[in-house]
């Protein structure tokens, strides 16, 4: 009735859009003014038959080049349209027909009951209907950081956009949608897909560098085919003289200018890398919709390739490497354990306290079917296990408890706290309750006394000893420790002001009640996915809110610690330890951690902050809004889908689904393949710009023509930047790439490995095609058009050939795991075909002369011998040390001789030094 809760949009770029954008390119723009003009003079001298073939096939290889770049943009915008949807879909908890659901935030409606608690995002404008020490950070809409106190009373309102910084509660919605505040604000923000990941800044860099090459060599061969051209040097299809004097035509030498500089500027748009970009762009849409099929979606692209150079990961613990189920499976009261089957008769006065302590003290609910089905029970995975386990096994009546008290004061659970207590009055008797519950050492810190099993409170004077044993006893068997505690006190001491907010709750002399020990099993798979980083040279730390204990345990039952081997205490620290070393201990100490425990979100951070200073490229996951810092501090911050609040998911890079370890190694294996990926197109792409730019520069400057026509090095750009940015883009990731150790923060892009393979097959190209070009004519007795087709014909199969070599940078056995890439067999397989229909049937688009059997059957022998020389090549070992660096040290040597005979000046001839000599 009052409209959905989805705001209106900018339209999504249409096709044309990119079409546009495409047609802003100043070297197809030049293209276009030299095929109009070519096609003017065509016509002019040949007639409409016979005269629009050279202009009409530039401007038809342009189009091409157009559609398929502005159709790749095109699909990328709506690959990250639907992306940003599914982030924007947040699920959020509502009371619908009595009981606690879970729906998308665009099915919310006005009436709609929601249930608030830390770190949510409020959905829509609305009332406070009920709750506790509710604090919203509304920074989003206002600008203002301190977070405002919401209550039914002074400030009752609550806006969609803004956050929940601490407490519990429940609103009513009263606006969705456009008619929320936040809501014409973000119609008119529309999000921007064009963000620069670092990768594509350094590809942009190498494009830039490359083309001025390009441009080098394109003026270069302009100037010689110009000269040439006037000086009387070239010849026309009959072997006569093109230029005469003033005895030529003007149409004709306008004409044979066109094409000169058509010729010069497709040598621009070959030697333009512009296939990287694109290459970049379709690896990373690519493994982004695989890695959503593997539970990870992507909310910031740069961290898709930097998650590939990560060395160290910090992983939670609760959640991530367990199941985050948890189940009550020790009882301790006072120093007994108590069995399940166990009935507490002498103790029924700490049962009731417990009821109070379990079931008023919660952020879950509980519902009880009408049916008489069991109870639904909802709430964090701990709140459900204590509330399954005070209904299931001390016989809790939630409804009959919620009539006898009244809450009066609630301080919530948060990760620094490790607490959380409330206050209640009792209605038989108007006497005032406060009771505790958290972390099992961090409540008996509170006490004084404990309850015994028969019901009796003694002091904990003598016996506190034995039950931190206990504690430590139940941590060690990979327990998470809940302890429970209460005290009766006076109105005096609760200083009941009318200001909720200045409540204070008793925080010592209070008896604890019992301590339960939670069973979180660690998740299957999780060992394995450990050992799979560890083995691709990623370290493992594991940041925990649990005692040393239990983070202990669980850190050995994942394989973060070693089971065979003593751990020292350099390896497990505590958060408090942690924070109180010097900054040089952290720093010599900070690579030797494994596990911290009970450690606060600034512990993480500090961590860290520690780690990048050490030169490490860190990943770090989290769930709660207090990681926000550590996430956003980090080189790739992983958020948990289920268990993650809203400010953690804001804060985080990738949006782990499942909230499962075994998914963080699988994005480290997407993140090396997206980099891998385009290695290797960077490999293949160099091959064929050097080959290109090599074999037209010296055939121009030798021959006065270059042997491959605009068209036709059109037609290379395209099957090389497109096809072969899609077929190398969309390899799948291999076992190899994680046994490799992590590339870092300084590895160049070009490596040793890379500048071998290509510069190998570069010279073979160059050499082959050479050959063509002033021996193939008499070599294979054939006319100029055939040689020249051959010529063609032969550079592109040889990269058609390069592409398999591509496939495998250092591995000799390109062909492994190939028939799982369809894709690639598939765009192979095109590219073969085009090409036939290029040479056989375009004969006049493509300026080709059909060739015969045997012609091709050398033009496929000779590319296919580019698969034994890249097997051969691959044999040479090359220095892992980056070739540039010697260069960069040489001169640095040079210079440093030159600044140390320049210090010496006149003196060096006393020495007996000549100038000459010096």
């Amino acid at each position: 009735m009052f409209g959905t809760n989805t705001y209106r949009r900018p339209p999504p770029k249409g096709f044309l859009f990119f079409v546009l954008e495409a047609f802003k390119d100043t070297t197809i723009l030049i293209l276009l003014v030299c095929a109009t003009l070519s096609l003017g003079f065509g016509i002019k001298t040949h007639g409409v038959q016979d005269g629009w073939y050279e202009g009409g096939s530039i401007f038809v290889a342009v189009f091409l080049v157009v559609v398929v770049s502005a159709l790749s943009n095109f699909r990328q915008e709506r690959q990250f349209d639907k992306l940003s949807k599914l982030s924007n879909n947040i699920k959020v908890d509502v009371l619908r027909d009595a009981r606690r659901h879970k729906i998308s935030i665009f099915d919310i409606v006005v009436g709609d009951v929601i249930f608030l608690n830390i770190g949510d995002q409020i959905p829509a404008d609305g009332l406070f209907l009920d709750g506790h020490s509710l604090l919203i950070n509304e920074s989003s809409m206002t600008g203002e950081s301190d977070p405002v106190e919401v209550n039914s009373t002074e400030n009752p309102f609550l806006f969609s956009g803004s956050k929940v910084a601490d407490g519990y509660g429940r609103m009513l919605v009263t606006s969705v949608g456009m008619n929320t505040a936040w809501g014409e604000m973000m119609s008119s923000i529309s999000g921007d897909s064009n963000e620069r990941t670092p990768l594509q800044a350094r590809l942009d860099k190498l494009t830039s560098s490359i083309g001025k090459i390009g441009l080098v060599v394109a003026f270069l061969v302009l100037v010689v085919l110009l000269i040439r051209y006037f000086t009387g040097n070239t010849q026309d299809k009959n072997g006569k003289k093109e230029y005469n004097g003033s005895q030529t035509d003007l149409d004709d030498v306008f004409n044979a200018v066109v094409r000169i500089v058509a010729a010069a500027v497709t040598i621009v748009v070959v030697a333009i890398p512009e296939g990287l970009p694109l290459a970049v762009t379709l690896t990373l849409a690519y493994s982004m919709k695989r890695m959503m099929a593997d539970q990870a979606m992507v909310r910031k692209l740069s961290a898709c390739e930097t998650m590939g150079s990560a060395t160290i990961i910090c992983t939670d613990k609760t959640g991530t490497l367990t199941l985050n189920e948890m189940k009550v499976s020790k009882f301790w009261l006072g120093q007994d354990s108590i069995e399940e089957d166990s009935t507490l008769v002498d103790a029924a006065n700490v049962v009731s306290l417990l009821h109070q302590g379990v079931g008023l003290n919660t952020t879950g609910t509980v519902y009880i079917p009408a049916s008489g089905s069991g109870p639904e029970i909802s709430g964090s995975p701990t709140e459900k296990a204590l509330l399954s386990w005070a209904i299931l096994q001390l016989g809790m009546d939630v409804e009959k408890l919620k009539q006898g008290y009244r809450i009066l004061h609630v301080e919530t659970f948060n990760s620094d706290k490790k607490r959380s207590g409330v206050a209640i009055r009792k209605s038989a008797d108007n006497t005032i309750h406060v009771h505790w519950k958290g972390a099992a050492e961090i409540i008996l810190a509170m006490c004084s006394s404990y309850c015994e099993s028969s019901g009796i409170t003694k002091s904990l004077d003598g016996d506190r000893f034995k039950i931190e044993k206990i504690i430590q006893g139940m941590a060690a068997s990979s327990l998470r420790c809940i302890a429970f505690a209460h005290k009766e006190i006076s109105e005096e001491e609760m200083g009941c002001h009318k200001d909720e907010s200045k409540h204070q709750l008793r925080k010592e002399g209070l008896t604890l009640l019992g301590i339960v020990g939670l069973k979180d099993p660690c998740r299957p798979g999780v060992k394995k996915a450990v050992e799979t980083c560890r083995l691709a040279g990623v370290d493992i730390k594991m940041i925990t809110g649990d005692n040393v204990f239990t983070a202990k345990a669980i850190a050995t039952e994942c394989g973060i610690l070693d089971p065979n081997h003593q751990v020292n205490g350099n390896e497990v620290v505590s958060g408090a330890d942690f924070r109180n070393y010097t900054h040089e201990e952290r720093m010599e100490k900070v690579e030797m951690i494994r596990v911290m425990a009970r450690s606060s979100p600034f512990d993480k951070l500090l961590m860290v902050q520690c780690l990048k200073q050490k030169g490490h490229v860190v990943a770090v996951t989290g769930d709660g809004t207090n990681d926000a810092p550590a996430l956003k501090e980090a080189d790739i911050g992983l958020s948990m889908g289920i268990q993650g609040t809203e400010v953690a998911k804001e804060s985080s890079d990738i949006v782990i689904l499942d909230d499962d370890f075994t998914s963080v190694a699988t994005v480290l294996r997407w993140g090396r393949c997206v980099y891998n990926n385009i290695q290797k197109f960077i490999q293949f792409q160099l091959t064929v710009n050097v080959a290109a730019l090599v074999i037209n520069f010296i055939a121009a400057v030798s021959a006065g023509k270059v042997p491959l026509t605009a068209v036709q090095l059109l037609w290379v750009n395209l099957i090389m930047d497109t096809l072969g940015a899609l077929a190398l883009a969309t390899e799948r990731p291999t076992d190899e790439l994680m046994q490799r150790s992590p590339v870092g923060r300084t590895a160049p892009l070009i490596t040793n490995i890379m500048w071998r393979n290509l510069l190998a097959q570069a010279l073979f190209q160059i050499s082959v095609l050479l050959t063509l070009q002033f021996k193939g004519e008499s070599i294979f007795n054939v006319n100029e058009e055939v040689k020249d087709t051959l010529i063609f014909n032969t550079f592109v199969l040889c990269q058609v050939f390069n592409e398999f070599n591509s496939r495998s940078m250092e591995k000799q056995n390109v062909f492994k795991g190939i028939h799982k890439n369809r894709l690639f067999l598939g765009i192979v397989g095109i590219t073969i075909i085009l090409q036939v229909v290029m040479v056989e049937f375009l004969k006049k688009f493509a300026n080709t002369v059909r060739l015969n059997g045997l012609q091709w059957g050398v033009c496929i022998a000779i590319g296919a011998l580019s698969w034994p020389i890249g097997w051969m090549v691959k044999l040479i070992t090359v220095p892992d040390k980056p070739f540039l660096n010697y260069v960069k040290r040489a001169e640095a040597r040079i210079k440093r001789i030159l600044r140390l005979f320049n210090q010496m000046g006149p003196s060096s001839s006393r020495l007996g030094i000549g100038c000459g000599e010096r």
